[in-house]
């Protein structure tokens, strides 16, 4: 694909998918907050996106082994909850948009550092099964991460970081995407028998966040109508689109 080495397809999606974050600083070109309910809206969107690459993963890792998807998927699950208690974000809030105090800054930042992590892990997965069904997926978080940094936005605004600053420190916290993608991709090239292992590990990753984070803090923004109605439209646009252009 584009006649480059498959990690260095890997290597550019995952940069690409990475620094799409940027774009989510767009809308505070335009005003100092937004409303409570946008930023709900933002995180059903995230949510309803995530949902949809982690269902195109599975389908794309049945055929190689339903039971080891399966395995991986509840692996997937535990070690994403495990990840926010141990680093002790499992219950932090991130409707406090004026608090101003240091460690929540830090907190935040962690939490969505660990999200991009397992959303790299998705990336270098699909990439492994096969390069173009790697590059959707990778396409498919890039536009992902733009409603995921405007929320982070708002929170570094409210705690009166520039928006420069907090367009820079978006695309960082996904600094590990590009990581876990490349980490991913090799593991997999050198024992292609952990493929359907890592598909369902991802699957189950993604999942664990959508509904442990994602959708709990935009049902607490917005109500649950709207943003289950948000969630699953951008879940379906990823499917039907997957199914296009499989």
């Amino acid at each position: 694909m584009l006649g480059l080495e498959p990690t260095l397809v890997v290597l550019l999606f995952s940069a690409i998918s990475a620094a799409s974050a940027v774009l989510g600083a767009g809308p505070f070109l335009f005003r100092r907050q937004l409303p409570i309910v946008q930023i709900g809206w933002a995180n059903a969107l995230a949510a309803g996106m995530m949902l949809g690459a982690a269902y195109v993963l599975l389908i794309g890792g049945l055929p190689l082994g339903a039971a080891a998807v399966a395995a991986g998927a509840v692996l997937g699950i535990g070690f994403a909850a495990w990840s926010h208690t141990a680093s002790g974000t499992g219950d932090l809030d991130l409707n406090r948009l004026d608090d101003t105090g240091p460690t929540y800054g830090y907190q935040v930042l962690l939490v969505n550092s660990l999200h991009s992590a397992f959303e790299g892990v998705a990336i270098g997965a699909a990439m492994a099964l096969s390069l173009p069904f790697g590059v959707f997926v990778a396409l498919a978080i890039a536009i992902h991460n733009i409603p995921e940094a405007t929320v982070l936005c708002a929170i570094l605004t409210g705690r009166r970081v520039a928006i420069s600053s907090a367009a820079g420190l978006a695309v960082a916290a996904n600094v590990s995407q590009v990581m876990l993608a490349i980490f991913t991709f090799a593991i997999v090239d050198a024992a292609p028998g952990a493929l359907p292992w890592a598909l369902g590990l991802a699957t189950g990753a993604l999942i664990q966040l959508v509904m442990a984070d994602l959708l709990p803090e935009s049902y607490r923004q917005a109500g649950h109508r709207t943003i289950a109605l948000v969630a699953i439209v951008a879940m379906g646009i990823v499917v039907l689109l997957r199914t296009a252009v499989a």
